[in-house]
């Protein structure tokens, strides 16, 4: 049984003809055609998510994972407002989501209607392309909106992934239903072009690149890709060039240096032109470290180009030169052989201060008091292979770039706009369909920010949580600024004294705790123990002034 609404039987058609069958639901009457059609037609995997917020984040945690677009479905009203934080992460990070949102007719807006606010480029800063579908439905009405939504569901994969918008306008009667399959409506099909550098400019870029001692490439937050993995330690092991990436690149190779912070701390106390590169070459997304991009603004490369498909202008050192529009292994693999050998004076000292600084930060760690830092290279070294992390935004994404873990690892963060808002929800979706050990590593206030991640039937026995309770926003105290405002404690801290025990008892979790190091040990064991087959909540609690003190002193250490 599906919807009478035309315009709805027509969208949900052309989404499945494209292959775009799994929808994430939140309840509302509003937008019941949809509801009806989606989960009446037996064509998509329907799941039902109730706190819109929550919703958007998870259907990007699943888009993901599948690495493909998530339709989400809301009612009208405030519900439409609640996506709006997953939409620009989604936006920044490149996800195509599909919003398709319910709303009352337009001659109903501003006329003090129940539901019912002005939803037209409600989310235009952060979608792709968006579209108001028609209301009534004559035959050039249907035709229209047909291509219209060829056109936004092709947008939402093309080039640059990002989100597109469908706005649907519904008149009552709602729920009327038909026991009919879905129509048959023509899919438009969109076809990439050739991104391949041509001649001329391959042999100019190959040439600078020649002339050229001290090579920098920054490999961004990204997918992990075996196939680019290769082709960097190729073109390092001729060109002597170096590849800095943090974690969030999902690039494992040793040749490439990782330890990014404490990197820079040392070179800092050290002599900085040495490191300054003559070519930088960046792309993928964020870097999290601040140092990094202080260093480069200040040690500006003579040229910098970006790799962009989407010919994007990047120019977050101030340094940029130029745009290379390809894709990052065309970009490689044609240069490969156009580039000649050369001695490697630059990598070997970029890998000999890394050798230097991690051997101080193992020494610093393993003397240091009980702390975030102690904690999270802990749970680096108890970790099973293999796995997924998913780290939360404010300190646990620095702690855990700091230190090393297991090779085989997966690492994702919603580091698109860096909040704390959506993590636990993000990381709830992808696990919803990986078959592998989940581990999301977040703080005591992203924690409850986002509690409602776990108010859903799709919790499965792969996710572990480990919330490092500091009593507060730690992260305050270790950047400088908040911490010496007089009013640190109530409104930058924001005290916590609150746990997670409780939230993990109303969702049906296991929960671990831990308070020392002897603590940690034996619940970490527990908690990765292969016969544990339940979601679980590891609590760990430190002392914020401890943490404070333990943070800023590995990089005093590693600058002596």
């Amino acid at each position: 049984m599906i919807s009478t609404k035309k315009h709805v039987q027509q969208l949900a058609a052309l989404l499945h003809q494209k292959g775009i069958n799994d929808v994430v639901i939140s309840p509302g009457s509003r937008n019941g055609p949809m509801i009806n059609t989606f989960v009446g037609s037996g064509l998509f995997n329907c799941r039902n998510v109730v706190d819109e917020r929550s919703a958007a984040y998870f259907a990007m945690g699943l888009a993901q994972a599948l690495n493909k677009p998530v339709v989400i479905v809301c009612s009208s009203g405030t519900a439409t407002l609640n996506y709006a934080p997953a939409i620009a992460e989604a936006y920044y990070l490149t996800i195509p989501l599909i919003i398709i949102t319910a709303d009352r007719p337009e001659y109903w807006i501003d006329q003090l209607e129940n539901q019912c606010i002005n939803q037209r480029g409600i989310y235009s800063n952060f979608v792709k392309k968006e579209y108001n579908l028609p209301l009534e439905e004559s035959e050039t009405e249907l035709w229209q909106a047909a291509r219209e939504i060829n056109e936004c569901l092709n947008a939402a994969v093309s080039g640059k992934p990002a989100p597109v918008h469908i706005n649907v306008p519904l008149e009552e009667p709602l729920h009327d239903l038909l026991d009919e399959e879905l129509p048959t409506t023509k899919a438009i099909d969109a076809k990439e072009s050739d991104l391949n550098i041509d001649e001329a400019s391959l042999n100019k870029l190959a040439a600078e690149l020649n002339s050229s001692k001290k090579i920098l490439i920054l490999a961004g937050q990204q997918n992990s890709d075996q196939e680019l993995e290769k082709l960097l330690a190729a073109f390092i092991e001729k060109t002597g060039a170096v590849v800095l990436k943090e974690h969030l690149a999902n690039l494992n190779n040793e040749s490439f240096c990782g330890s990014i912070d404490t990197i820079m701390a040392a070179i800092l106390a050290d002599v900085p032109v040495d490191f300054q590169p003559d070519i930088l070459i960046t792309f993928g997304g964020h870097f999290v470290s601040k140092a990094l991009k202080q260093f480069l603004r200040k040690n500006k490369a003579s040229q910098h180009w970006h790799l962009s498909p989407a010919n994007d202008h990047y120019d977050t050192y101030q340094s940029l030169t130029e745009v290379v529009q390809t894709d990052v292994k065309s970009f490689f693999s044609q240069l490969l052989p156009e580039v000649s050998e050369k001695k490697r004076e630059y990598l070997q000292r970029w890998q000999k201060k890394e050798k230097q600084v991690n051997e101080l930060r193992d020494k610093y760690i393993s003397e240091s008091q009980f702390s975030d830092l102690k904690v999270i290279a802990e749970v680096s070294q108890s970790i099973p292979e293999n796995s997924v992390v998913h780290l939360g935004n404010s300190s646990p994404v620095r702690y855990a770039l700091i230190t090393d873990w297991a090779k085989i690892t997966t690492f994702l963060s919603n580091r698109g706009t860096s909040g704390i808002d959506g993590p636990m929800s993000t990381a709830v979706g992808y696990a919803s369909v990986s078959e592998k050990i989940n581990t999301i590593l977040i703080g005591d206030l992203s924690f409850f920010y986002d509690s409602n991640a776990l108010w859903n039937n799709y919790i499965n026995e792969n996710l572990r949580i480990i919330v490092i309770n500091n009593g507060g926003g730690n992260i305050f105290s270790l950047i400088k600024g908040p911490g010496e405002s007089p009013a640190f404690q109530q409104y930058f801290f924001a005290e916590n004294k609150f746990k997670a025990h409780g939230i993990g008892q109303t969702f049906g979790l296991d929960y671990l705790s831990a308070k020392n190091e002897e603590e940690l040990k034996d619940s970490l064991a527990e908690l990765y123990s292969p016969t544990r087959k339940k979601p679980t909540i590891l609590e760990v609690f430190t002392d914020a002034e401890v943490n404070t003190k333990t943070f800023r002193g590995l990089f005093q250490f590693v600058k002596q």
